[in-house]
């Protein structure tokens, strides 16, 4: 493994790279060498540089175009200018701008070695910021990814491990399990995470729309394009884009999806000409699309292009280990939300969560938690809190007359919990309420309206 720090020099004169070359050849450095300002992005695309020295007249790029590319492709690199006495003015206005230094014509060795020593202790700080700001984004990125369950543990890791990359990841599972999340937390775990990171609902926008949306507009291009218009991919530029229900997208946006994939251009609607793009993409489906490639509803080229990362997420009822942390994550959340002291979740309560199958997943159990706190009015959630298909989720095992009617089976469930709670607590209703997870007031007045009589059970 080569450790040696990397420094790139770019100038055309050959005078200056002989130079640089009889100064260097004693230094435990790598050294590369770019003539043009194309020649220095491309070393800059394919390989980790830690110092760059750029003359500022190239004979194809100008170089404070070369210095705004490399900026936007890794701003660590500390980019140290050459420049004639005559162009002093404009190294001074690049500092300005981030420049980390300037050497003027003609140099002296010992400058430039240090102002090459200086430029890499630079680099190995921010180098070292960045490294400390994503291990705090990486705590911040995956806090909302909650759970204790081995296959959660396992998509966490993964999660820290691909972030880096710029690799495409395909994220499938259920609605309502966390995809958006993940997706999410890969780009905030990623060098893109001061850039954009743009939610597409793919399935609620009509195909044009989608289009226009996604590359943008010239004006003219259509009825109504009464100006012209940056698509999605153009304000991304840099970040990351994620695909929410790729599945629903149409064979015409698919292609030129494909097209930004491989070739990391598009053209807007009614364009002429092609817009370069850096964006991470990152998609989400609920169906399945191997199934949609077969049936002929997906092209196989864009799907194997998007599944270079797969990512399942299971769904709620497969992972119910982690409920009770997700529970006591949205108390948390909501009651916070709404001004509340922290409120304690039932045994009885916290059984029947465990028990319904939720198949909206944690979005569904996200909005049972917030419905009860938001009624709640005391310090404890209670079944009556509970929507009614939870608190009668084991209603099915329940041996029950046929031929009753709905409410009339609901009332007899309920005439029997009450009954066997009652029995348990040898009639003491305060116990009783407590067993079904219920106030005491509440199972009370239950008992009027249903008839029981206390001696029933003494």
């Amino acid at each position: 493994m080569n450790n040696k720090r990397h420094l790139l020099i770019v100038d055309d004169e050959e005078i200056i790279i002989e130079v640089f070359q009889n100064l260097l050849e004693d230094k435990d450095y790598k050294v590369s060498y770019a003539t043009c300002g194309e020649e220095a992005l491309k070393i800059i695309e394919n390989d980790e540089i830690d110092l760059m020295i750029l003359d500022l007249k190239l004979p194809d790029i100008n170089g404070e175009e070369v210095y705004q590319s490399v900026k936007s492709m890794n701003p660590t690199i500390p980019v140290i200018i050459i420049t004639a006495y005559g162009s002093l003015q404009n190294a001074v206005e690049l500092m300005k701008r981030g420049v980390y230094d300037y050497i003027s014509k003609p140099f002296h060795n010992d400058d430039v070695l240090a102002a090459i020593e200086k430029g890499f202790r630079q680099h190995a700080i921010l180098a070292e910021n960045i490294a400390l700001k994503s291990q705090v984004r990486s705590l911040l990125g995956i806090e909302n990814i909650i759970g204790k369950s081995k296959q959660m543990k396992n998509i966490m890791n993964l999660i820290l491990q691909i972030a880096p990359s710029r690799a495409t990841v395909l994220i499938e599972g259920e609605s309502g399990t966390g995809k958006e999340l993940v997706a999410k937390a890969i780009h905030d775990n990623s060098q893109r995470t001061e850039k954009s990171f743009i939610t597409v609902n793919s399935g609620n926008m009509p195909p044009d729309l989608l289009e226009s949306n996604l590359f943008g507009h010239e004006k003219g291009a259509f009825t109504g394009a009464v100006y012209a218009k940056k698509g999605l991919f153009e304000v991304a530029n840099g970040g990351s884009i994620f695909f929410d229900e790729i599945g629903t997208v149409n064979n015409d946006t698919q292609v030129k999806l494909l097209r930004v994939i491989q070739e990391k251009e598009f053209m807007k609607l009614g364009g002429l000409t092609t817009i370069k793009v850096d964006v991470r993409i990152i998609v989400a489906t609920n169906i399945d699309l191997k199934k949609a490639v077969a049936e002929g509803k997906f092209r196989e080229d864009l799907f194997y292009r998007l599944n270079v990362i797969d990512i399942f997420l299971p769904p709620l009822r497969e992972r119910k280990e982690d409920i009770p942390l997700l529970v006591d994550h949205f108390i948390k959340k909501y009651c916070n939300e709404n001004n509340k002291n922290a409120l304690y979740c039932s045994p009885k309560v916290l059984d029947l969560l465990m028990k319904y199958d939720w198949p909206g997943n944690i979005r569904e159990l996200e909005n049972v938690i917030e419905r009860a706190i938001v009624l709640s009015k005391g310090d404890e959630i209670f079944i009556d809190l509970l929507p009614d298909y939870i608190s009668l989720a084991d209603f099915e095992q329940a041996v029950l007359p046929e031929g009753d009617s709905f409410y009339k089976k609901v009332k007899r469930y309920k005439l029997e919990l009450i009954k066997s709670a009652l029995k348990e607590s040898n009639g003491i209703q305060k116990k009783a309420a407590r067993i079904l997870g219920v106030k005491p007031t509440t199972l009370n007045e239950m008992l009027k309206r249903y008839g029981v009589r206390q001696r029933f059970f003494e």
